[in-house]
């Protein structure tokens, strides 16, 4: 791993952009990972992003310095100004075998600009490519932003433009999310977002609009979702922390335009990361 010119990156607290060969984060993918917004200095949902660290690193019973990660995160913020900082904590050192090491984890702190995005995204938005990659059923990870995204690698690589995401199913054929991000459909009158408790990545946007839709009287139903249903909704969006809310005009035979609840969503997003 080394850092890209441009980009800042410390390691364990230490300006570097390199780290041991024998890190169980690169042998294993055995770790988490948060990729986090920057605006005018400060790191936008904050609190959802550590919330989620937190949680995951205890599931995979990872020792976590969360107060560190917090300070070395929020000083290059404060640096960087506009932008994104990802972090990365692996299990760190190990030796041959899976069985878990016992030290110290490894912390990687990298501050980079923002991915360049076709504006138009957010207000024409996009066409979902049909992946034919299918998310393995593992609830002991499901939810988890950890470091094994070769499923996501996978389906990625399926599509490329004019298409600007990809819906990812399980492999049961229901609906999780797209390639990077999590998928609201609005059904019969209520926006529905699907579960993520076999497989799937519980995002962050995802958890903030679940709150803010629900305080605005739109609450919105977690569960499993069928393709044919998804087809038949009146409105679709993808949505991340980083990009926000892009409209869903397109999937197979099936097209929509930009709805009101939509447009609702995205301008709760952008008060949260602009």
């Amino acid at each position: 791993m080394a850092c890209d010119a441009g980009e800042i990156c410390l390691v364990n607290g230490q300006p570097a952009g390199e780290v041991s060969a024998r890190d169980r984060g690169l042998a294993y993918g055995d770790g988490l990972f948060e990729t986090i917004r920057v605006a005018q200095g400060r790191l936008t949902l904050a609190d959802y992003h550590f919330a989620r660290l937190e949680r995951d690193a205890a599931r995979l019973r990872i020792a976590l310095d969360l107060p560190m990660l917090i300070t070395e995160a929020s000083d290059l913020a404060s640096r960087l100004g506009e932008g994104l900082i990802k972090l990365i904590i692996t299990r760190g050192l190990g030796e041959r075998g899976y069985a878990p090491s016992d030290g110290p984890a490894t912390r990687i702190v990298l501050g980079a600009q923002l991915p360049d995005y076709p504006a138009e995204r957010e207000e024409q938005g996009v066409v979902l490519y049909p992946c034919v990659t299918r998310l393995a059923l593992q609830p002991a990870l499901a939810g988890m932003k950890h470091l094994n995204r070769l499923e996501q690698v996978l389906a990625r690589a399926e599509w490329q433009a004019p298409f600007g995401e990809g819906l990812v199913c399980d492999m049961l054929g229901k609906p999780v999310e797209c390639t990077m991000s999590n998928l609201f459909l609005r059904h019969k009158g209520e926006w529905v977002t699907p579960e993520v408790i076999e497989c799937g990545v519980r995002g962050v946007m995802r958890d903030y609009l679940l709150a803010k839709l629900a305080a605005q009287g739109e609450p919105v139903r977690q569960r499993a979702v069928e393709l044919q249903e998804l087809l038949d909704s009146d409105e679709v969006f993808c949505c991340n922390s980083v990009y926000g809310v892009w409209p869903v005009v397109g999937l197979m035979d099936k097209t929509w335009s930009p709805g009101p609840f939509t447009r609702q969503a995205q301008a709760l997003a952008r008060q949260a990361i602009l």
